[in-house]
């Protein structure tokens, strides 16, 4: 979050995390384990985190000499579509996190950029960016439903799984289908 952001967290935002409870030595330890609803838009285009489903947040709060160090690790169910067949996806996602939350007024805001470095509001911790990044970033882009997955006849569109070996749409131009009779062998 840049430095002069003049948006105020909401404390009682499930992917705020409040560190008033957290004492500001290095080595000190807290650690949060919940389950909030996910925001919207948590994916891509063929598959995401629906809105509103459950995400497991298994986190640890670790005070360092220029901020807190989150991490651990974030879960959920995922929607969407097989790229090449079309057919529901129902899977899970499970992805690690690991953020540096700086300090108001600490020597990260003069050695770091605005975007390097998450920056803590007063005592508040804003995780939605990084929850956002890492389980976008471990979803594919092209799901499939297995890997296998043959996909749907160019042509009529019926999955290839439900079609028998020698489906074909192979059309012979009348003018021609003497000579189809010559590529056949007898039995």
């Amino acid at each position: 979050m840049p430095k002069n952001s003049p948006t105020s967290l909401d404390p009682r935002s499930p992917l705020v995390l409040d560190t008033r409870e957290l004492p500001r030595r290095p080595g000190a330890l807290r650690t949060v384990k919940r389950v909030v609803p996910a925001p919207a838009d948590l994916g891509v285009e063929l598959i995401s985190v629906p809105e509103g489903a459950d995400l497991d947040l298994d986190l640890r709060m670790e005070s360092v000499s220029e901020g807190v160090l989150v991490s651990g690790t974030v879960s959920g169910q995922v929607r969407g579509e097989c790229g090449r067949c079309l057919r529901e996806i129902n899977d899970s996602v499970s992805v690690t996190i690991q953020e540096l939350y700086a300090y108001e007024n600490s020597t990260t805001d003069v050695t770091t950029e605005d975007d390097e470095v998450g920056r803590m509001q007063g005592d508040l911790i804003d995780l939605e960016p990084a929850v956002r990044d890492a389980v976008v970033l471990a979803l594919p882009t092209n799901p499939l439903c297995r890997q296998d997955c043959p996909g749907l006849c160019p042509e009529c569109g019926v999955h290839l799984d439900d079609l028998p070996a020698d489906h074909s749409h192979q059309q012979i131009d009348p003018r021609w289908a003497g000579l189809s009779q010559l590529t056949r062998t007898e039995e």
